[in-house]
């Protein structure tokens, strides 16, 4: 935004891709991409993206596929954000973030994440205390440890379902 203020609309992992304009036929958008967490990735020239797109093939589908969810997750985002409780899009969010680092510990700030979300950083302290009362989750300085998963289900929405069932059907 012109102001400065900012909202995550995807999560993208170890599945996904950025850059998607460039085989939908754009060469730069407006959006930007934030690395959470440390991990491996691969770097591919646009030119050879774009090459490997237009042969069509497993390449391609693999692409479209993950655009198709990548899309489903934006627009149940989109829901969420306007629809949901601080405490249930943080759950989401704190669950699409374990499924794709593959570990129980994210080393995130309340104030990030609160802007991933676009909320008040206080709500997510808020909604993150609840959830350590209930012994869902600890955090420690910048650290916050799944310890029920059970229960971060429980206390989500059906957004994460939704996204979940999506990237299973379409990437798994």
């Amino acid at each position: 935004m012109e102001n400065g203020t900012t909202a995550e609309i995807g999560v993208i992992g170890y599945e996904g891709m950025v850059g998607l304009a460039l085989f939908m036929g754009g060469q730069t958008t407006p959006n930007r991409a934030v690395v959470q967490s440390a991990g491996s990735a691969f770097r591919m020239k646009a030119k050879t993206l774009q090459d490997e797109f237009v042969k069509g093939g497993v390449f391609q589908h693999v692409l479209l596929r993950f655009t198709q969810a990548l899309i489903t997750q934006i627009s149940q985002t989109a829901v969420c954000n306007r629809l949901h409780s601080v405490e249930q899009q943080l759950c989401r969010w704190l669950l699409l973030s374990y499924d794709r680092l593959h570990s129980d510990k994210l080393v995130m700030t309340h104030t990030l994440i609160a802007n991933m979300l676009g909320v008040r950083r206080e709500g997510i302290t808020i909604a993150a205390r609840k959830l350590h009362e209930r012994g869902v989750i600890s955090y420690v300085r910048g650290t916050i440890t799944l310890l029920d998963r059970s229960g971060l289900e429980a206390t989500v929405c059906e957004c994460y379902s939704v996204v979940k069932d999506e990237y299973d059907r379409l990437l798994r």
